[in-house]
């Protein structure tokens, strides 16, 4: 069945087969067929994201955490050497590297026979689209800014 659709799509398109995928969108995939399971890996981007932000030598820790537990302002840095190296970490830059990031946009009444406006929206992981939608809104918006709320909305859900 899998050389079928090969097959068919090596016909509609030019591409080339270059064996099963090692990696998508930088997240690593790995198999065991013995216990059919499929898994994804992102071990190689985390350890880019640390030695870019200079935290290739941190200490790891087994995830998920645990449950029920309470942090507190006492869970940072605690020592003054543990206080500047925080310092010179741009927390926000840290964050957002393992973010999902989400585009929207609106065009207000692109159809002028049934007067609804388009929606559209992209979501980005590691410099690769995740999820895209382009479709048109199922309800009438009254001017273009309720018009780009309505997509924001449609892409928040998607989002949740």
């Amino acid at each position: 069945m899998l050389q079928d659709v090969k097959s068919y799509l090596g016909r509609c398109f030019v591409m080339k087969d270059l064996g099963e995928a090692a990696y998508i969108f930088g997240i690593k995939i790995y198999r065991d067929r013995s216990k059919l399971l499929i898994g994804l890996c992102q071990s190689a981007y985390i350890e880019k994201i640390l030695k870019r932000f200079y935290m290739e030598n941190s200490k790891r820790g087994m995830i998920p955490i645990q449950e029920k537990i309470k942090f507190s302002k006492s869970h940072g840095a605690s020592t003054p050497a543990e206080i500047q190296r925080m310092q010179n970490i741009p927390y926000a830059s840290v964050v957002g590297s393992i973010m999902v990031s989400w585009y929207t946009d609106a065009g207000y009444l692109m159809d002028t026979d049934d007067m609804k406006s388009q929606t559209g929206y992209v979501f980005v992981l590691n410099e690769g689209v995740v999820d895209w939608k382009s479709t048109k809104q199922s309800i009438f918006a009254t001017s273009s800014t309720n018009a780009e709320y309505i997509a924001a909305f449609d892409a928040s859900k998607e989002a949740v």
